[in-house]
């Protein structure tokens, strides 16, 4: 198990001949999603027999007041810079090597932002061991040469292991909080599936297990789009009946353009999971994809020196992820079947006023 200054990557070793080993991966922009997900990890390894009681977690190095944040973890089991205040079990360890961190291990655990994850693969490819899976918690899609290409699509024909995927309404802090939230895994293979909820599931952290992967894992990518805006409404000054307009809005969009470009069954009944209207709804209210829109229409900055300015070095998915999926749209010749992504979009990077995005809402068409 190792830790990367890049990446956060939990891995525990086997316990025994039917334990399984797990990684957990994550990124300086997903930091504190990753110690709150390690967190529980460490929890339940200790109280499994399955799994040996030792994580080991790739953190990205960083000097914090002339020490290194790995060794700042290891003895104070803190991570004082992304999840200050939330104490990591002992038996969670800290390295710094992403290639000595997969050694040996056969879950991996993926929580990066979506733009590092090729590379990633490339690295750690060498070191994958026969029989290893994968879960991914990472929040957003790129392109292909066919259109669309779901980040576990990625992971799978890079390191040719099966991946599910998990996405669902759980802010990194009220995780942390053990505060109750639900979340979702959507997998092609139930068995691993419900491995995964065994590793991660707890009494505040409550977990269902559907087969639908590609929408659960399309609902955590587009519902960051949505966010942003409802923040564009926030700021414009907007009350409560216009964001519910968005969300509404927004939910169709995501319905619709799972059905065209999954490649698997779309069922209604997914997004009424945690991945789905929960998490859209809670990001609209309380993500950082929101704060951020919002303030960029009160202060008239860009969205990059708001990132700067607001999130610690983190970056937005929200823009990012409309930015890949205005190009699928463009190639189809469907932007305008999409009015409320291509908005965000156009505000964004092309210079749309933020004032028109109430437009978009207004001409909506009343069926997709």
């Amino acid at each position: 198990m190792e830790t990367s200054a890049l990446f956060l990557l939990l891995y525990v070793r086997p316990h025994s001949e039917e334990g399984l080993p797990m990684i957990l991966s994550d990124h300086v922009v997903s930091l504190s999603r990753g110690s709150s997900i390690a967190k529980i990890i460490g929890k339940n390894v200790k109280a499994s027999n399955r799994f040996d009681p030792v994580v080991n977690m790739w953190v990205y190095e960083e000097m914090i007041d002339g020490r290194k944040l790995t060794e700042i973890i290891n003895t104070e089991h803190e991570n004082v810079k992304y999840l200050p205040g939330h104490k990591l079990p002992k038996n969670v360890i800290a390295v710094p090597d992403v290639t000595e961190a997969v050694k040996g291990a056969k879950v991996l655990v993926f929580v990066i932002p979506h733009q590092f994850i090729s590379k990633l693969c490339d690295q750690i490819k060498p070191h994958i061991t026969e029989g290893t899976i994968g879960i991914s918690l990472i929040k957003g899609i790129d392109e292909g040469p066919e259109g669309l290409k779901l980040i576990s699509d990625i992971i799978r024909e890079k390191l040719e292991i099966e991946v599910s995927v998990l996405m669902g309404a759980n802010i990194a802090s009220e995780v942390a909080d053990e505060k109750f939230c639900e979340t979702t895994i959507g997998a092609k293979n139930e068995a691993n599936g419900h491995l995964f909820k065994e590793l991660l599931q707890t009494p505040n952290f409550r977990i269902t297990v559907v087969h639908e992967s590609d929408t659960v894992e399309l609902c955590g990518a587009l519902k960051n789009i949505v966010a942003v805006g409802a923040g564009f409404c926030d700021g414009l000054g907007f009350g409560d009946n216009t964001k519910a307009a968005v969300i509404r809005l927004g939910l169709m969009e995501m319905v619709a353009f799972a059905k065209l470009f999954c490649k698997g069954q779309v069922s209604s009944s997914t997004f009424l999971e945690s991945c789905g209207v929960a998490d859209l709804i809670t990001t609209c209210y309380g993500g950082r994809n929101r704060k951020v829109a919002e303030a960029f229409v009160t202060t008239s900055k860009s969205i990059a020196e708001l990132e700067a300015e607001m999130l610690n070095g983190q970056k937005l998915q929200g823009p990012q992820t409309s930015a890949e999926v205005y190009k699928i749209l463009q190639k189809r010749n469907m932007i305008n079947k999409f009015p409320l992504f291509a908005a965000v979009y156009q505000i964004c990077f092309e210079g749309k006023a933020v004032k028109e995005f109430i437009t978009c809402l207004q001409n909506h068409p009343e069926h997709m």
